[in-house]
């Protein structure tokens, strides 16, 4: 799906003659055209204002909560991602926000006023934000890894039911009670050997001679498939460990010599466990990843709500007469948008920006734009603006 682009505008009233909102909104939506962009009013509560040092120290610590929000809204989406083994049409499915798509939520946003209480500080509402993505997050993350560890089991257990003689389990494969155990004698170890089937010859001629006191003539042929041969050879206790190195340095495989209770009946029985297992987990993360996604949008737009805010402050000060809407474009159409918000609206400087005689902006105030823009105000790495513009993208 391609990706989609979002302008969140802040604009004082006096844009419009008559100072009126009403007619301040029309004058945003107006500037940008339909064949760019569909802008939409964006409703946001008054928060409690406090100090101007607050403010600016509020607004450097939201930009830095906004950027983790949108790196959790990307992780979120990758896990899902990788949970529907890249189908971009079940994973947008998945991608919304209270069981609605993104675009729908962002054009009728409504701050939540019962979990983000308006009348609380915006220090607070900051801390409650910031312990919610961060709880998001680590929930998401210990969900998908344990979805991953489940399906790691599952594959191995797979693989040794269905790999060759080198990997898959010899419980089907070996009978036990034909096999010298550990126990069964004070000197004598036998170990099983799968050998590609292209150095069996190989194998016959030296496996006497790769260590001292090889028991001539004990390998037995167990089993084969199509690439491996799985051989018994008995070695003398004492030379066990040598015998299995030298085994590895000719290609040969050593193969464990533990076998299950159970026998093969638990091995299939274990393996349907971890197919049941595995399904289990698969839905719950997808459940928490579709939960999380959505989550982590609502925090991110919220924050993004305080952003417009709290530099809607710091741009052209109290008391507070602004609209604020969203334009829903996309890469290619965006720049033409902005272009339009540009030509319309570039003479507003507000308080940031020092002014000519004739009222318009100073074209250069460029170590003032690279201080504010460090400040955190303007849209991250877009740079500062003469309006309060936030860009953000959702794929």
């Amino acid at each position: 799906m391609p990706a989609q682009t979002y302008f969140l505008v802040s604009l004082p009233t006096s844009i419009s003659p008559s100072g009126d909102h009403d007619e301040a909104l029309t004058a945003l939506r107006s500037a940008v055209h339909t064949d760019q962009g569909t802008t939409f009013p964006f409703n946001i509560p008054s928060f409690k204002v406090g100090t101007l040092d607050a403010l600016v120290g509020q607004a450097d610590e939201l930009a830095k909560l906004e950027g983790g929000c949108r790196g959790v809204v990307d992780k979120v989406a990758d896990s899902l991602r990788g949970l529907l083994e890249g189908d971009e049409e079940k994973l947008q499915q998945q991608k919304v926000v209270n069981d609605r798509p993104v675009e729908n939520y962002l054009s009728s946003f409504q701050w939540n006023k019962v979990k983000y209480r308006a009348d609380k500080p915006i220090a607070e509402l900051l801390d409650t934000l910031q312990k919610e993505i961060a709880a998001v997050d680590n929930d998401v993350k210990a969900k998908f890894n344990q979805y991953n560890q489940t399906k790691t089991n599952l594959v191995q257990l797979q693989r040794s039911s269905t790999g060759n003689l080198s990997q898959k389990s010899l419980t089907a494969v070996v009978n036990p009670d034909n096999i010298l155990k550990p126990d069964d004698s004070e000197y004598l170890q036998q170990h099983l050997v799968a050998v590609p089937s292209q150095l069996v010859k190989d194998f016959i001629k030296s496996y006497e001679s790769l260590t001292p006191m090889v028991v001539p003539r004990s390998a037995q042929l167990l089993a084969k498939d199509d690439e491996f041969q799985l051989w018994a050879v008995t070695v003398f206790k004492k030379h066990s460990g040598e015998f299995v190195h030298k085994c590895r340095e000719h290609r040969w495989t050593p193969r464990d010599m533990k076998f299950n209770d159970g026998g093969r009946e638990a091995e299939e029985q274990e393996l349907r466990k971890l197919e049941k297992e595995e399904r289990k987990a698969w839905g719950e993360a997808l459940r928490l990843g579709r939960t999380g996604y959505s989550d982590a949008v609502m925090a991110w737009v919220h924050v993004l709500t305080l952003r417009v805010f709290v530099e809607t402050v710091l741009r052209y000060g109290l008391p507070l007469n602004y609209v604020c809407g969203i334009v829903k474009t996309d890469p290619k159409r965006g720049k033409k948008a902005k272009g339009s918000l540009d030509a319309r609206f570039s003479e507003i400087g507000g308080n940031a920006l020092s002014r000519d005689k004739k009222g318009r902006p100073k074209q250069d105030d460029s170590g003032l734009q690279q201080e504010m823009a460090g400040a955190g105000f303007g849209g991250g790495d877009q740079g500062y603006e003469p309006y309060v513009f936030y860009e953000f993208e959702l794929v």
